[in-house]
């Protein structure tokens, strides 16, 4: 008799054949196919929106893939390592203000806070960069700012360094009195084959140019962020689309609008659990705001949902103990809810 039960093998044949419909362009696919088949008469509308949006957000991806294919080629990331020199109170400050420039995959920021923890960098400078860096970096600086304007790009990124300021210093006054005073995992923790340690040592190549090796890093790095870009914003459109065609504004604004403190932290709580990557966040929050959300709710959602990210996280509860992930939490929607209501005074 036939054994019924599929072997490891074939699982892993079945998981390659899905993979595909997993992917971005997949549920855009399905989503218009929907659409069309619920709604015909909206069709239209829909591509007519995403295509729109994702036109004028257009050149703000081209510079920001320019900008991040350069950044990786030259390697400008040991910049970001020396802001992990000299004392304490320094080196919160740097690494806050580093934390949204640095130019890494998200991978990447495992081993390379790994490593500057075994290299002794206090774990309050470390706090201040953890807390920053899934906040903002370039390409997120300038997608932000083609959906939602210069304005809540710039507040974001301001808020992003206060954030790490905020907590970096608040968790080098704890440490101070007595608490996590060996805050780090004994086990060493390894982030697979899917990357590596940046260098932490040497000079940028501003003119890469001048090196075949560094002209193919950044032909790679362009194709492969254009296509990263393209494929969420495009999906993230998507949505948009539907959330203005679909969700009626006075449901949106009797959940998360006016003026009051409490969309603000009901945006914060919803934001943290229910993370959107930086790339898709800002359009969705676009297509939120136009249907009654607050600016400063807006702001709240945002920056909760950053920090919740997956590998920020990840790389917080891979090397600290428990206690000190709940305060990355903690400092986090802490963090969210200030910014928020601060946005909406200004």
């Amino acid at each position: 008799m036939a054994d019924l039960t599929q072997s490891p093998k074939s699982n892993r044949s079945l998981k390659h054949l899905l993979a595909p419909l997993k992917t971005p362009w997949a549920l855009i696919v399905v989503i218009l196919a929907l659409v069309a088949l619920l709604d015909p008469g909206n069709l239209r509308n829909v591509i007519e929106f995403a295509l729109k949006a994702l036109a004028h957000t257009g050149q703000y991806i081209a510079f920001a893939v320019f900008l991040l294919a350069y950044l990786k080629a030259t390697g400008a990331e040991v910049l970001v390592a020396k802001a992990f020199e000299g004392r304490e109170t320094r080196m919160i400050l740097f690494a806050a203000l580093f934390g949204g420039l640095a130019p890494f995959c998200s991978c990447e920021v495992i081993p390379f806070i790994a490593g500057l923890l075994a290299l002794g960098a206090p774990l309050p400078a470390v706090m201040a960069f953890w807390l920053s860096s899934p906040l903002i970096d370039p390409p997120t600086l300038l997608i932000t700012a083609g959906a939602l304007g210069w304005p809540f790009a710039i507040g974001k990124a301001i808020f992003a360094v206060g954030l790490g300021l905020f907590g970096g210093f608040l968790l080098r006054g704890l440490m101070h009195h007595g608490v996590f005073q060996n805050p780090l995992k004994q086990e060493k923790k390894s982030c697979g084959n899917c990357c590596s340690a940046p260098k932490v040592e040497g000079k940028p190549v501003w003119a890469f140019w001048k090196e075949a090796e560094r002209r193919s890093k950044f032909r790679s790095e362009f194709a492969s962020n254009a296509l990263f870009l393209l494929k969420w914003l495009a999906f993230a459109y998507v949505l948009e689309a539907l959330l203005v065609s679909y969700v009626p504004a006075d449901v949106i604004a009797k959940v998360v609008g006016g003026d009051g403190l409490l969309p603000i932290v009901t945006a914060a709580f919803v934001g943290m659990p229910a993370y959107l990557n930086s790339y898709v966040a800002p359009p969705l929050l676009a297509g939120l705001m136009e249907q009654g959300m607050s600016a400063g709710a807006a702001m709240a959602f945002m920056i909760a949902g950053s920090v919740s990210s997956i590998p920020a996280m990840a790389a917080v509860w891979s090397l600290v103990k428990p206690q000190v992930f709940a305060t990355y939490l903690i400092f986090g929607i802490t963090g969210a809810i200030l910014a928020g209501v601060l946005f909406q005074l200004v």
